[in-house]
């Protein structure tokens, strides 16, 4: 068995957006390559890793990735050539004091992470294991369930709607190939819906149904209407889910609605979450306030913590220093992860140990500029936190994960767990 690295490479290939990202290549000493292509997001915290990008060259409007590409091919490759694809801390922890900056604004988050998640899949291959195996060792048998994006809006969709994403979350599955079928014939359904209302079926960039709709509350009663019309029970087989990422509607201390022109106080964001929570089978509600509103956060876990799950997106960034400062204020009950706001393999594992740590759950979660790697599928699977986001039920970026848990599922056979 051969696990040293010969050369690493790089190259600009193009996300689901149409815009630039990397695919990195790491090739071995016996001639295996394996390669992984970095996502990249469109709603943003404010303390991510730094997506460098040429803003200084008119290619693709200044959002090309040449020199992302060239500190992998020309600063990170010399410096891990030889060493052991296996040692994923040591090989992540280099290119951090490669990078020598605490945002890796130097040499770039999507480059680091291109060659730690490509470095993770080498390693698995060259071990003769499925990926999940390799990063979760033999008890990583525990299917996600997934969090699927039906309705967009926010900076994903031109839909009019403030919030950003409205989920189903298929609750009462028995399997997951169970869920995904869940799912499939709700968004289908809604689909049909809107179409009955003669309302748009165009979808964002996560694949949701980005109709213009008179409120927010329609998108909920939409998606209740779907469930009912997949022949589901709404709450008890398929429940609701909330993104309203609402740094993007916060200013002067208000949460400013463009549609009905309303503003709102933190307690009573609160307030309105409550009433919701109360009226629909909501179980999720991520990013409901500002990534500053620290004290926000804090109420509207206090008061509703105990009946759902109140994720930390923008304000925590996959970052363990703003998850520590959320545990301890008591500012979240769960965190969303994702790989590229932090940039290493190693580091957002270590970011997932102190939610466990603290019992928190956390999300695994896709961003939305996408590619067709499958990489967190398998990483979902090895985390066994229990839950995934990877978008709504079309865009084969989005359905390539959902394929490879299938594929997993199948693979585990009677071992696989799946539990909401």
């Amino acid at each position: 068995m051969n696990t040293y690295i010969r050369l690493i490479r790089a190259m600009e290939i193009l996300d689901s957006r149409g815009l630039p990202t990397l695919r990195v290549f790491v090739q071995l000493d016996d001639g295996m390559v394996e390669a992984a292509s970095v996502p990249s997001g469109a709603s943003r915290g404010e303390h991510e890793a730094l997506e460098l990008r040429d803003t200084e060259d008119p290619r693709y409007g200044g959002r090309g990735v040449r020199e992302a590409v060239f500190n992998v091919n020309e600063v990170i490759a010399p410096q891990l050539a030889g060493l052991d694809v296996r040692h994923q801390s040591q090989i992540d922890r280099l290119m951090i004091q490669l990078d020598g900056t605490a945002s890796k604004a130097k040499l770039g988050a999507n480059a680091i992470l291109g060659v730690s998640q490509a470095v993770a899949r080498s390693a698995a291959r060259a071990c003769g294991l499925p990926l999940y195996e390799y990063l979760g060792g033999v008890g990583a048998r525990r299917l996600p369930m997934p969090m699927m994006n039906v309705i967009n809006g926010g900076k994903h969709a031109d839909s009019g709607l403030d919030f950003q994403e409205f989920m189903i979350v298929p609750v009462g599955a028995p399997t997951f190939g169970e869920a995904l079928r869940y799912g499939s014939e709700t968004f289908q359904a809604l689909k049909v819906l809107l179409r009955e209302r003669k309302l748009s079926t165009a979808v964002g960039d996560e694949g949701g149904f980005a109709p213009m709709l008179a409120s927010h509350e329609e998108a909920v009663q939409l998606i209740i209407l779907a469930i009912e019309r997949a022949g589901l029970l709404p709450g008890e087989q398929i429940a609701v889910a909330l993104d309203p990422a609402a740094t993007s509607f916060f200013s002067d201390g208000e949460y400013r609605f463009s549609g009905s022109g309303q503003s709102r106080t933190a307690d009573e964001m609160t307030k309105f979450y409550s009433k919701w929570v109360e009226t629909y089978p909501i179980i999720s509600i991520e990013d409901g306030l500002a990534e500053s509103d620290w004290e926000g956060f804090r109420r509207l876990t206090a008061a509703l913590g105990g009946r759902v799950q109140i994720v930390g997106d923008d304000n925590l960034c996959t970052n363990p220093i703003y998850i520590r400062r959320a545990i301890a204020e008591r500012a979240c009950n769960a965190a969303l992860i994702k790989l590229n706001q932090i940039g290493t393999v190693t580091e957002t594992i270590d970011a997932i140990r102190l939610c466990r740590e603290a019992g928190w759950r956390f999300v695994i979660s896709h961003r939305s500029g996408e590619t067709e790697d499958t990489f967190m599928a398998d990483f979902a699977v090895a985390m066994e936190g229990g839950q995934i986001k990877t978008g709504s039920l079309c865009r084969s970026e989005r359905i390539a994960k959902y394929n490879r848990l299938l594929e997993i599922e199948a693979e585990l056979g009677s071992a696989a767990l799946f539990e909401a």
